[in-house]
């Protein structure tokens, strides 16, 4: 389920009292900093004029300091032409906040994203957590333009909140602190005292939320789930019950990029602001220097003898027993791909080899996801999506990202969420 709350929180997408900074404890080791260079080069390389325009890589290298300019250019111009028509409220959010990042005006996207929000409201009483993703976002953008006018609209959300009772979504617990952390910190003197009471009620229940889900090893909730974790927990006004460690989480995190856990674009665009210790409360307060190009020192380790990679044998599964679909299957394969191919390519083998393997996907700023396999396509309005396990554990990556090993059992299974 965790990729899949990501591409979720992805459909609905997609700070600022004064300007933060994460605990003095919890900053990247000097001799640590060529590590997170080299990702955030891998992140502004995915720039291109072909590519879909992801205001959240915008945000990330503005809070870290670009170092590709033509790239920083080329996605503030991409994201101010952007249609407000064709973007969720999420979205819409996030490119406001890029381009205040980027010291450009937003012009008419925030007096829409104010309209938008005055009118929200949520799908039902007990909508899925993660539909309350794109609204949080919205918050956060409005109070850092505007926030008086936001606080109202602000209450309300904080009110339905309290009255939610879905599961809890890390990712949207974290975004909801941001935005709240926001207005917290920006009530007018003289405002009623009511607005600090909710606002502080929702806070400590989210926090309290997102502590309870810190592992042994210091990572909050998924490794994609802890930059926003992070950002959310070194700026609340309201401390959970349990102290956070936050160097061991610093610590986890720098372990798995040295792994290669972080090479795609969104997960290191969640991730960088934390480990050049700043938040998106930070986005009003970014410095737009004059253009110029800074070449980062990246590690340089030495390159592999090349050989010629063998091929492995990936075990593929199709399964959908939903009742009231009209096609019930369940279908295996044996795929052999060359060793070190990821996922995609697995399924683009077994749809050479078989129709019934036909899938389809959607391109998201995460990536490719399946939206369709075997004519079987995914359903927001019935909740029913396409999810992949390896064995029994969900995986935690995209097809594009997750690279199999010899022998896995991977199956993509319609279902519920």
């Amino acid at each position: 389920m965790a990729w899949f709350t990501l591409y979720l929180l992805n459909l609905l997408w997609g700070m600022a009292g004064t300007s933060t900074q994460t605990r003095s404890s919890c900053s990247v080791p000097q001799a640590q900093q060529p590590l997170v260079k080299s990702i955030q080069v891998l992140m502004e390389n995915s720039v291109t004029d072909s590519a879909l325009p992801n205001p959240s890589v915008l945000i990330a290298m503005n809070l870290a300091g670009a170092h590709n300019m033509e790239a920083q250019k080329l996605l503030t111009y991409k994201l101010m032409a952007s249609n407000t028509a064709d973007l969720t409220i999420g979205q819409l959010a996030l490119t406001v906040m890029a381009l205040t990042s980027s010291c450009r005006d937003p012009g008419d996207k925030a007096s829409i994203l104010q309209r938008q929000m005055e009118n929200w409201a949520p799908s039902s009483p007990n909508a899925e957590a993660s539909s309350f993703y794109g609204p949080s976002l919205a918050i956060l953008a409005l109070c850092q333009k505007n926030p008086e006018k936001t606080l109202p609209i602000a209450a309300r959300f904080a009110k339905t909140l309290l009255a939610n009772s879905s599961p809890f979504n890390i990712d949207t617990g974290a975004m909801v602190t941001l935005a709240l952390t926001c207005i917290y910190n920006k009530i007018p003197v003289g405002s009623e005292e009511g607005y600090r009471t909710l606002f502080g009620q929702v806070l400590k229940d989210a926090v309290e939320n997102i502590s309870m889900r810190i592992k042994d090893n210091g990572i909050i909730g998924s490794i994609y789930s802890t930059g926003l974790a992070m950002q959310a927990l070194s700026v609340t006004p309201k401390q959970p019950n349990k102290e956070w460690n936050c160097k061991k989480t610093m610590d986890a995190i720098l372990n798995e990029i040295k792994q290669g856990k972080f090479h795609n674009p969104m997960s290191i665009a969640q991730i960088l602001p934390s480990l050049e210790g700043k938040t998106y409360l930070d986005v009003p307060h970014v410095s737009c220097s004059p253009d110029h190009e800074v070449k980062p020192t990246v590690p340089h380790y030495p390159s592999p003898v090349p050989t010629t990679a063998s091929n492995i044998t990936v075990i593929y599964t199709i399964n959908n027993q939903l009742r009231g679909v009209e096609l019930l299957f369940n279908v295996t394969i044996d795929v052999s791909v060359k060793s070190g191919s990821v996922l995609l390519v697995v399924l683009e083998e077994a749809q050479r080899k078989n129709p019934t393997f036909k899938f389809e996907t959607t391109m998201t700023s995460w990536g490719p996801i399946v939206s369709s396999i075997n004519n079987i396509a995914e359903n927001v309005n019935h909740k029913t999506y396409w999810q992949f396990l390896s064995g029994k554990t969900p995986l935690n990556e995209g097809v594009a990202d997750y690279i199999p090993f010899n022998h896995e059992h991977i199956t993509a299974n319609f279902t519920r969420y």
